[in-house]
């Protein structure tokens, strides 16, 4: 009966201690669970925060610099701003011409002269007018000075552009249109360096050398 009322023992014992240890397992599984809750709700606002979120040259926002049709504009916008400035400074360029030729009207003409302040013949004086008022050097005679620069029409005249006149197709005698219909040259020895109508007599060329 002893060794009986001892296994009794043994058993209740065991059994407590089974029944002791259930409810502390029931309770711990609770706080793991809410510990690996915690946790992920930590990560989550670092996984999706729109700070770490940085645009790469691979999705396609990155800045891929001005529009081409923007390029090309600006583009024409600076040439056609240049041409109008160049514009301007030929047409400077053409005036400073012709008053300095008219400066030298009433001087006197002399043939195979070549300065207008001591005498000059047509040739002589546009040669010397377009050195010093422009820095474009001109042949000596009025044939040759006709076959520099760039042919154009009576409707293309500009200040400072040169006359031809001839006998037929012979050129004998040049002049400077300087604007309004009107040209200056070194005319006779009778009227000297003086102005004339452009279509006094009829031209034979008319050339550009300035541009």
């Amino acid at each position: 009966m002893k060794k009986i009322g001892l296994y009794i023992a043994a058993m209740m014992i065991t059994a407590g201690a089974v029944m002791w240890q259930a409810p502390l397992l029931s309770y711990a599984e609770p706080v793991v669970t809410e510990t690996n809750e915690i946790e992920e709700d930590e990560e989550d606002p670092e996984e999706l925060s729109p700070v770490m979120e940085m645009p790469t040259e691979d999705d396609g926002t990155a800045d891929s610099g001005p529009d081409l049709a923007v390029q090309a504009q600006a583009e024409a916008r600076a040439q056609a701003e240049a041409e109008a400035e160049a514009a301007k400074n030929m047409l400077n360029v053409r005036q400073n011409l012709v008053t300095y030729a008219l400066q030298f009207v009433g001087g006197p003409y002399r043939t195979g002269g070549n300065d207008p302040h001591t005498g000059a013949d047509c040739s002589g004086f546009i040669k010397y007018v377009m050195q010093y008022g422009a820095g474009v050097t001109m042949n000596r005679s009025s044939s040759t000075q006709a076959s520099q620069g760039k042919a154009i029409s009576a409707n293309q005249m500009q200040p400072g552009d040169l006359i031809f006149y001839g006998n037929g197709s012979h050129i004998n005698h040049v002049a400077m249109y300087i604007g309004n219909g009107q040209i200056v040259h070194a005319s006779t020895h009778k009227t000297g360096i003086k102005i004339s109508n452009w279509n006094y007599r009829t031209p034979v060329k008319i050339v550009s050398v300035l541009g």
